[in-house]
């Protein structure tokens, strides 16, 4: 086979051991011989193609990130490596978003196409999915329970890939490949803060292993890993992530306690009224005076700890700002784990390995307490405490008892703690043989994976027994600290379930070579595979006993069959098509078939043309096409979102009822009729070496999904509800809010969103990625790398069945998926490394565009908040130092400072994931300044 000097300059840095000299062991490798070389590089398998190659460059763009970039980054998990990948963008999930359903995880998102739609590999084999899905619909792999320390290298295909993989890769594939043998022993301790307070971090690892494969015929290493995290409080953060109120720039005041926010303190805050249907506490509405305006509110009590009173003139009332005392920045973390991988020689040609991990993650969340006055499941907005007990007895909580009035409530449970705690559990098992038979290759693998995910929720209210607590007045509103730790527990009894989840494959491949071109033997490649998919995840709120939680629930299983083809030809010196192609058989949506064809033309050894076309795959997910349903919260609110008619109807912007954000319910259930979303993926790249110390890439994408699997349009749905109109396609009802006090004869505010999933038309996003690499070597042993990556998107668009178009891309859409983080429009990364001798140092600077503050598919055109004033969330650029020094060949001292510059995150009030700022890009922005400092020690 014919080699040339791109192909051996990719090949060393896709092969380059763990060492910061990395690109000058690449251009070194360009000068060996090409028996050397052809030697070195018979055996690679570039994720994309099932082919063994000598040229790694294939007709598909991979980006490779090495061990030895991975360390110069300082990042310590996985999660934070793959999630720093330009490419990633809406609907990734960061761990710090505690609120969602996938809390506690943290998964990728390719493209943009979210998590569904990028495929995670573990050395070229398929993993278990998170045991809940995120949103309540989008199955995904946790990064979290990936081993880092055993990680050889991580390659990135940024392209569809389903013609070999099948279903879930349309955006592309994440292979995280993980050492084949070690010898020796090494280990490593990292501890780390924040200059601001809070997050203090503890990392250990540890790798050993012996045996010479090709000396003694076997190899065996252990990794093990632990790290824990402890939580960081808003409250230790500056000004406006501290904080509910945003009055004095401008913005909102949503302090929970306000009249009619629909938010709770900690001090009871009540209003003489009645019940408007007899016997119903939840029916309470306000008593007028002689002009029919509601009567004022008051405290039960003077406002407790922690709390702030108020007056507006008509009501007193005690404010309280939740986030500060409550909110985190980041959660309580912990995580470990162990990977084991025995290697054994059968003979000269054959060789097998078993490996088996265990990793546990676990996650803490901090909540506020839990609420009395809510909408879901049950309207709780007009509780109301009756003026006798269910024993005759005047009610000592009720002041207005006397006279023969209810009083309205609104109050929060500071006194029971509210927290919700994530363990999850991750056990997989893999047997591979490898080896040739005459002129084939083969290779077969056994995947056995299962995970189960332990969720224990403290603090909600079970809504029997708070009916039952009001009418017996067993739970003291006036005094909290008087209740007993019974009447606490009956109140919030704390729910736990385990969901589960498993993957069981067994994958079979053969390839060889055949035939002579002009460039060339042809490649041959062909599979197949089974494999066993099942998801258990128990209800949420089962029989919808708590108050202001939410509702998922999903169970399924199904077999899936697959074979698939590829065909490898290099027609001429110049030019190479690839071609493959696969075939699945599920059995719970049918039939399926995805072709790839690609072309690589290279008329110089300097330069190459790439190209792709493919069709792409998604199968529903178990919470998608079964008898699954979910309901969430998106905060929603503020005269912005309203219509003209609506205000008016109220009373203008300044009655909290319609001007204070509260939280909507969205309820979504499984379709059985759904389809399975189809991609059409088109690429079209080119690769550069004009020189010995540069390489870059640029590669064009188009990708358009038919089918679309979504929610129905909920915007729509309120527009239609404030117009009196059809509801649209997917969407069979809107559930209004107990009436406004102040205006009880008008429309209601929206409560609950009911719908189905639907599939849109289509979606279509299109970008570019740009990846340059450039090393130079001066005097003194002084070496220069330079790495820079980024993505630009150009569209981003969802198509629904009424034909209605909505643009995401630079916006804060789509608002309703997953962390509401947005799709901005550029990001990227530049890491400039300087080598001397035994020191390394490591700037790197990550970018991540603004955002225009409005999401089509929750406000059409109108901004989401009314900060920023500009309605346009600003960019974001932070920095990170990292070292490293070798005392000796034994020992070296590491380091780092992550948000070198302190920058602030950009003020970011619309995102539901966090206060104030968005978690999925910002997040170093609220951390700040971050030391960490670390040994390694080699045997």
């Amino acid at each position: 086979m014919k080699r040339n000097k791109l192909a051996l300059a990719l090949a060393g840095l896709l092969l380059a051991p763990v060492a910061s000299t990395a690109f000058a062991q690449s251009a070194q490798t360009a000068d060996s011989s090409d028996q050397q070389s052809a030697k070195q590089l018979q055996t690679i398998t570039v994720t994309g193609s099932a082919v063994p190659r000598i040229d790694v460059e294939t007709p598909s763009p991979v980006t490779v990130l090495t061990s030895a970039q991975i360390q110069r980054s300082g990042m310590t998990t996985l999660a934070d490596v793959v999630r720093s990948i330009s490419a990633d963008n809406s609907g990734s999930i960061p761990n710090a978003f505690g609120a969602g359903f996938a809390a506690g995880s943290s998964g990728v998102a390719l493209r943009g196409l979210t998590v569904n739609s990028t495929l995670v590999l573990i050395d070229g084999h398929r993993n278990a999915s998170y045991a809940v899905s995120d949103d309540g619909q989008r199955s995904f792999v946790d990064l979290n329970t990936i081993p880092l320390a055993a990680v050889e290298r991580i390659e990135v295909l940024k392209d569809g890939a389903s013609s070999l993989y099948g279903a879930d890769a349309i955006a592309g594939v994440v292979n995280v490949i993980l050492k084949p043998s070690y010898k020796g022993a090494e280990g490593t301790f990292d501890v780390g803060t924040s200059e601001h307070g809070g997050g203090l971090t503890r990392k250990a690892t540890l790798l050993f292993g012996g045996g010479d494969l090709e000396k003694d015929g076997h190899n065996a290493y252990v990794s093990v890993q632990y790290q824990k995290d402890n939580p960081i409080y808003l409250r230790d953060r500056g000004f406006p992530y501290n904080t509910a109120d945003l009055s004095r720039i401008g913005g909102s005041n949503s302090l929970a306690g306000q009249p009619g926010a629909n938010s709770g303190t900690t001090s009871a805050v009540v209003a003489p009224g009645h019940l408007a249907t007899p016997g119903d506490l939840t029916s309470g509405v306000p008593n007028v005076d002689n002009n029919n305006n509601p009567l004022g509110s008051r405290p039960l009590t003077n406002c407790g700890t922690g709390t702030v009173a108020g007056n507006d003139g008509t009501n007193a009332y005690c404010t309280q700002d939740f986030p500060n005392q409550y909110g985190q920045v980041t959660n309580a973390m912990e995580q470990g784990g162990i990977y084991s991988r025995f290697t054994v020689k059968l003979n000269d040609t054959t060789r097998a390995y078993l490996s088996a991990s265990y990793f546990e993650s676990k996650t803490t969340v901090n909540n506020s307490p839990s609420q009395v006055q809510v909408t879901t499941p049950f309207n709780t907005s007009g509780i109301a405490l009756p003026p006798t007990l269910a024993n005759g007895q005047l009610n000592p909580n009720n002041p207005y008892a006397a006279a023969g009035q209810y009083a309205l409530l609104n109050y929060a449970f500071g006194d029971i703690a509210s927290n919700n705690e994530y363990d999850n559990h991750n056990a997989r098992l893999v047997g591979d043989v490898t080896g040739t038979l005459g002129d084939w290759g083969y290779d077969v693998t056994a995947v056995v994976n299962h995970t189960w995910l332990n969720t224990d929720q403290h603090g909600l209210i079970n809504y029997d027994a708070l009916l039952s607590a009001i009418n017996t007045g067993s739970y003291n509103f006036v005094n909290p600290s008087s209740n007993s730790a019974a009447v606490r527990n009956a109140l919030a009894p704390g729910y736990s379930k385990t969901s589960t989840s498993d993957l069981d494959s067994l994958d079979i491949g053969v390839n060889r070579t055949f035939g002579q071109l002009d460039g060339g033997p042809i490649g041959f490649a062909a599979g197949l595979q089974a494999r066993h998919e099942a998801q258990d995840d128990p209800t949420l709120n089962p029989g919808l006993e708590f108050l202001g939680l939410g509702n998922a629930h999903t169970e399924g299983s199904r077999n899936v069959t697959g074979a698939y083809a590829e065909f490898d030809a290099p027609l001429f010196q110049s030019l190479e098509v690839d071609v493959s192609g696969r075939y699945d058989h599920y059995t719970d949506i049918g039939n399926g078939f995805t072709p790839k064809v690609g072309l690589k033309w290279k008329p110089v050894d300097w330069f190459a043309l790439r190209g792709t076309y493919s069709k792409g795959l998604r199968a529903p997910s178990f919470a998608e096409n079964g008898s699954s349903s979910a309901t969430g919260f998106t905060t929603y609110g503020g005269t912005s979102v309203f219509t003209d008619q609506f205000i008016n109807e109220h009373g203008g912007k300044t009655n909290p009822y319609i001007s204070v954000p509260y939280a909507l319910a969205v309820t979504t259930n499984a379709n059985p009729n759904i389809k399975p979303e189809k991609a059409t993926n088109y690429t079209l790249g080119i690769v550069l070496q004009p020189t010995s110390w540069l390489n870059a890439s640029v590669d064009y994408y188009n990708i358009e999904k038919k089918n679309v699997i979504a929610t129905a349009d909920v915007g729509a749905a309120l527009d239609a509800y404030y117009a009196g109109t059809a509801l649209p396609i997917g969407i069979s009802q809107v559930i209004g809010d107990r009436a406004d006090p102040s205006n009880p004869n008008a429309l209601a505010r929206p409560a609950e969103v009911i719908g189905e999933y639907i599939n849109a038309n289509s979606l279509k996003t299109t970008g570019v990625d740009i990846d340059i690499q450039a090393h130079f070597d001066f005097d003194n042993n002084w070496h220069y790398i330079g790495e820079l990556s980024g993505t630009q998107i150009f569209n981003w668009a969802l198509t629904l069945p009424d034909g209605t178009r909505q643009q995401f891309v630079g916006t804060h859409g789509p608002y309703a998926l997953s962390s509401g983080a947005g799709t901005p429009r550029t990001r990227g990364s530049f890491a400039n490394t300087v080598i001397w001798n035994k020191l390394t140092g490591t700037l790197t600077a990550y970018y991540v565009s603004g955002l225009a503050n409005y999401a089509q598919d929750q406000s059409g055109f109108a901004p989401l908040s009314t900060l920023p004033l500009s309605g346009h969330i600003a960019s974001f650029t932070y920095f990170n130092l990292t070292g490293s020094y070798d005392i000796n060949d034994h020992i070296a001292i590491t380091g780092s400072v992550e948000n070198l510059f302190d920058r602030k995150a950009p003020l970011d009030p619309a995102n539901y994931a966090a206060n104030n700022y968005n978690p999925t890009y910002d997040l170093a922005g609220v951390i700040g300044r971050f030391y960490n400092v670390g040994v390694k020690v080699k045997l």
